[in-house]
């Protein structure tokens, strides 16, 4: 952010519609701020929609649906939970949550990161892609609803079922249904029956290690959590046995 002046805005979105927010995120953007606090925030949609500047905006409060909806850049901060859609197909930046999440976290992601500190719900990482050197990631600390990773065709999805209780599976099942790119590491215990039958368990390789310590090193620095704690954990890798699942029952 060093060609952004060093300008912080603290805006109250008390009580203000949220296109009425959003225009004034934008124009406050377009003003030349490096930083903006959004406080008292209940359930205004799309903030930080198909922004393409690298901002760093801070939520303090619950964001509405959509939240950094097709941006390309941003740092978006959440300090609380934040609803469905988180993500919608971004194309890079952060989202930062220090809560839960809703349904369809990084929905159609195609780049960027999403740390989520606690659970997501369900159809998480839906439909996420990668192009060339662009490659999504999604850490969940806790674990996720049903259809994790549903039709995945790129990208990385990490579980880390911190707050799972010992011997406790996760909850997701149908992990992985179509799933034809990309890869899901799940620490902790997931039972095969939970898993779509387009997916195939794997023991982690030294590629597999390097990332994930990657990921878990960022995700840990991020919610004050030991990376090192972390990754003694056991891991599986999950991946797409075959890349177009489907393929039959279109063919002729």
């Amino acid at each position: 952010m060093t060609n952004i002046r060093e300008k912080i805005i603290k805006i109250d979105a008390a009580g203000i519609y949220y296109r009425d927010l959003n225009a004034r995120l934008r124009d406050t953007i377009a003003d030349g701020a490096a930083k903006i606090e959004l406080t008292n925030v209940h359930g205004q949609r799309y903030i930080g929609t198909d922004l393409n500047k690298p901002v760093l905006v801070e939520i303090f409060g619950t964001p509405g649906n959509d939240l950094g909806a097709f941006m390309n850049g941003p740092r978006i901060i959440v300090h609380g939970n934040a609803q469905d859609g988180c993500g919608n197909t971004m194309n890079e930046g952060e989202i930062i949550v220090h809560g839960r999440a809703g349904d369809t976290v990084g929905l159609s992601a195609r780049g960027g990161k999403i740390f989520v500190r606690d659970n997501v719900g369900y159809r998480g990482g839906i439909h996420m892609k990668e192009y060339k050197s662009k490659k999504p990631v999604i850490v969940i600390g806790g674990t996720a609803q049903d259809f994790l990773g549903e039709y995945m065709a790129g990208g990385t999805i990490i579980l880390l079922g911190m707050n799972l209780k010992e011997g406790q599976d996760h909850l997701s099942k149908y992990v992985g249904t179509g799933m034809h790119g990309g890869v899901i590491y799940v620490r902790g215990n997931i039972p095969a029956y939970h898993l779509g039958k387009e997916v195939g368990v794997a023991k982690l390789s030294e590629k597999d290690n390097a990332a994930l310590k990657e990921h878990v090193t960022e995700f840990a620095r991020l919610f004050g959590y030991n990376a090192d704690d972390i990754l003694n954990g056991n891991f599986k890798k999950l991946y797409p046995r075959w890349l177009r699942p489907y393929g039959r029952l279109y063919a002729y």
